[in-house]
């Protein structure tokens, strides 16, 4: 029997429908399980990892400084007006350095001079913190009696006369209120009745005056030491100076300075050896003395 064609139509729907409703409700049921999991990557090779380079910091150099070259002249530096230093490195043939020479060249008109004397010697420090003075430099020569320190030769210290006048080899730094003068005793001997404030001698003459040549090659003993001497030059300015590594003889210092350029009238030398001393007290230079000292020039400002 032939089935009516809607009928059949209605049996298909229905068939689609039940198949469709539980396939709905299975792809719910794997939904739901499928969100459980977490899924899992592996991955189908092991990345090749650029490690990121460390930056080396570059090396610092630290220099280390060979020592300055010894300028053989500075020349006159002006440290204030009427002050001036000059320092001068000598070396002998072969390029060694042999000397030294520290010199300072004074205004008078600017400064007052003076000596200082104790029985009991300091240091170039202890006189200048006592009188106070711009420079110190050692004085002339001296001798120990028992515990006290004598001058040798004559020394006037605030108007007062110590000990004996030298002979005509000797010469004198001569000191009034106007201003200091160097003489030789042979020339201008020593007056007691001249009003001297301070006073100092000392020898032998290394420049005598006109700019000769003081202490000949007869003379000399070939004893090279420490030397400080004391000059006026032809402008009548004051020369302090000192050659502490002991190169010169006598007469070499003598030949020296009487052919500088420092254009010496009068040089006259100072204790030397271990004396030999010089403080500059506002810029704090020195070349020291190596014993405690009795008789110092003093310089400070007028």
């Amino acid at each position: 029997m032939k089935m009516k064609k809607p009928f059949c139509l209605s049996i298909l729907y229905l068939l689609l429908g039940c198949l469709l409703i539980t396939g709905c409700s299975y792809i719910e049921k794997m939904v739901a399980v499928l969100a459980t999991v977490t899924p899992t990557f592996t991955p189908t090779s092991t990345p090749t990892v650029t490690p990121t380079p460390t930056q080396t910091p570059l090396p610092i150099f630290t220099a280390t400084p060979s020592p300055s070259p010894i300028v053989p002249d500075t020349g006159w530096e002006l440290l204030q007006p009427g002050l001036e230093r000059r320092i001068i490195n000598l070396f002998d043939d072969s390029g060694k350095h042999v000397e030294h020479l520290y010199t300072l060249r004074i205004d008078p008109s600017r400064y007052k001079f003076d000596v200082a004397y104790h029985q009991k010697p300091q240091t170039l420090e202890a006189w200048q913190a006592e009188t106070n003075a711009l420079i110190v430099i050692n004085g002339g020569y001296f001798r120990q009696e028992k515990e006290v320190y004598i001058p040798n030769g004559l020394t006037i210290v605030k108007g007062k006369a110590i000990g004996d006048s030298y002979d005509t080899f000797a010469g004198m730094l001569a000191i009034t209120d106007e201003r200091p003068e160097l003489r030789w005793l042979a020339q201008t001997p020593y007056d007691p009745n001249e009003p001297l404030r301070a006073a100092l001698q000392s020898f032998p003459l290394l420049v005598k005056p006109g700019g000769e040549l003081g202490f000949p090659a007869e003379n000399e003993d070939n004893h090279q030491s420490r030397r400080s001497a004391i000059g006026q030059d032809k402008s009548g300015r004051i020369l302090l100076m000192v050659a502490a590594q002991g190169y010169f003889t006598l007469h070499q210092f003598s030949v020296y300075l009487t052919h500088s350029d420092f254009d010496l009238d009068i040089a006259m030398n100072l204790d030397g050896g271990k004396s030999s001393g010089i403080l500059l007290a506002k810029s704090t230079e020195k070349v020291s003395e190596l014993i405690l000292l009795p008789i110092v020039i003093t310089i400070s400002s007028r």
